[in-house]
């Protein structure tokens, strides 16, 4: 196996990353031609209470791992390594199975906090909790395999802990796929039967990637075998509290974008039920949060993830040797991807929300009205990620606390008075909810970056230098975008407008390289290993 760099890794990662969210974007076309709406709120009800309890059964760790071998490795520790990775198996597994216990036992309390009463969306408590307790199992499993990730992306191999989430990802989706066509059209199962066998798919699709994985960690410490048992009682302890102090962020990182997708849900039905919204109306547009629109949304936060995979150990190994340029310029770094890559590709996706929707999905004004705002809502999420996980690799524990902590609060406190004040001013109330996420995530941002610069003396010149031509370029993409938009407003047909917006975003994103050719050759340049 090779080693890579940070940004070869970041790519390699992103690129992974990228291929399993298409994955889920695709697989989601043929899932709503079987299944509906209906079926599609009921898999994301699932879905998110199983991301919910994912994150807490992991409790960190994975990455954790990730930035405590590449600690290990940079100063030279591999039986301190080695116990680190054997004594955080133990810990997942009692955190797994105690967050299966949960979900499974108390599936129908949950799936009440969810959606309130059985008269508020169409699909039943009932039915609900029984996806709840069929995705449950997955959560056995899932945190091993991300443990196993964490250790392999710590040595700096990007490419086996990657391939395994591809592998993964594609299980996954054929047991989707599959077993819903199957089960309801050809069996004629329940629609709860059917959602049961494709959120299961998670577990099939875990067990196949821990097997890969599994033989790949194995040959790496057949090479490198060293006798942890030297370790004295004291270095033993202070590996395992090591462990659980840096997982401590990593949970607080993850579970933020669970518990604002949860208090999105849980408030918004509330709100809309309340607003007099029918029933299959709250259920549509749960449906597009949860399951449909939030697969398009994962196009720009897969950007996030692989940068943030491959950044913890790099920023890490920078932050133990001390070497506060290259800190600085991967901070730098983290902004240009977002100003260069997931901001634009946020626009473009917003103004053509509309026929992307409609090549997905089928022409719905509620999915293309969601889509157009919540896509650039992804774009700071993404940038949110970055650099979380950045102070992570800092250790700057407090700060991530506070600047998490304070987006959830005003998500959580402006989520229901913004829903009501838009439908007040005849907009749609939905909007409210995707603001609060919007301000919450943009607080978070501020305090993290002011409190960086000022505490870390971090400055962001090499990136504020490049906003007035950047700006400019973004005028230029918008008035073309909409012109081309306006062009093609009228048109439906799927297969046509797949050929359209090819070639249109081609067209773009060619135009886009060359005005800023210089620019993306220095985010994309490698740095030398640290």
């Amino acid at each position: 196996m090779r080693k890579n760099d940070f940004m070869e890794g970041a790519l390699i990662a992103t690129l992974a990353i990228f291929i399993s969210k298409f994955l889920g974007i695709i697989y989601a076309i043929p899932f709503k031609a079987i299944v509906g709406y209906e079926g599609g709120a009921l898999y994301g009800y699932a879905y998110n209470i199983y991301n919910l309890f994912l994150t807490i059964s992991t409790a960190g760790v994975p990455l954790a791992i990730s930035k405590l071998t590449s600690e290990y490795n940079s100063l030279n520790k591999p039986k301190e390594k080695e116990y680190m990775f054997k004594e955080a198996k133990k810990i997942i597994l009692i955190f797994s199975f105690i967050s299966f216990l949960i979900c499974f036992l108390f599936a129908p309390t949950i799936a009440k906090m969810l959606v309130g009463s059985n008269n508020a969306v169409v699909n039943t408590i009932s039915e609900i909790s029984f996806v709840i307790r069929c995705v449950s199992f997955a959560i056995l499993i899932v945190p091993l395999l991300s443990i196993s990730r964490g250790y392999l992306q710590g040595h700096g191999y990007m490419t086996p802990a990657s391939f395994s989430q591809v592998i993964e990802q594609i299980v996954r989706v054929i047991v989707i796929i599959a077993g819903s066509f199957v089960f309801y059209k050809v069996l004629k199962f329940s629609l709860k039967s059917t959602i049961g066998i494709a959120v299961f798919g998670a577990t099939i699709g875990a067990i196949i990637g821990y097997l890969y994985l599994g033989k790949k960690i194995f040959k790496l410490r057949e090479e490198n075998k060293v006798n942890v048992d030297s370790l004295n009682k004291k270095e033993k302890k202070s590996i395992v509290q090591k462990i659980i102090t840096y997982a401590i962020p990593f949970i607080v990182i993850n579970i933020a974008n669970s518990i604002y997708s949860f208090t999105d849900l849980a408030i918004l039905t509330r709100v809309l039920n309340y607003l007099k919204f029918s029933p299959v109306t709250v259920t549509t547009i749960s449906s597009i949060f949860t399951t449909y629109g939030s697969k398009m949304n994962t196009i720009i936060t897969s950007i996030a993830t692989g940068v943030a995979l491959s950044l913890i150990p790099s920023i890490s190994r920078s932050n133990a040797q001390n070497d506060q340029k290259d800190i600085n310029d991967k901070f730098n770094k983290i902004l240009q991807i977002f100003l260069y890559v997931a901001l634009p590709i946020a626009i473009f996706m917003s103004i053509f929300a509309k026929q992307i929707w409609t090549i997905f999905f089928g022409v719905n004004e509620l999915g293309t009205n969601i889509m157009r705002f919540s896509i650039i809502v992804a774009s700071f999420d993404a940038l949110y990620i970055m650099v979380c996980n950045g102070l992570q690799g800092l250790s700057k524990t407090k700060l991530i606390y506070i600047a998490v902590l304070a987006g959830i609060i005003i998500n959580l406190c402006l989520d229901a008075p913004l829903m009501l004040l838009f439908d007040k001013l005849h907009l749609y109330p939905y909007y409210g909810a995707i603001a609060a996420t919007l301000i919450g995530y943009l607080v978070s941002l501020i305090i993290a970056l002011t409190s960086l610069k000022k505490s870390f003396n971090l400055n962001f010149h090499d990136t504020l230098v490049k906003l007035p031509k950047l700006i400019g370029v973004y005028l230029i993409m918008i008035f073309l975008s909409l012109i081309s938009c306006d062009i093609i407003s009228n048109v439906e047909n799927r297969i046509i407008l797949i050929l359209l917006i090819g070639l249109i975003g081609l067209i773009l994103l060619i135009i886009y390289y060359l005005l800023n050719k210089k620019e993306v050759k220095e985010i994309i340049g490698k740095n030398k290993r640290k």
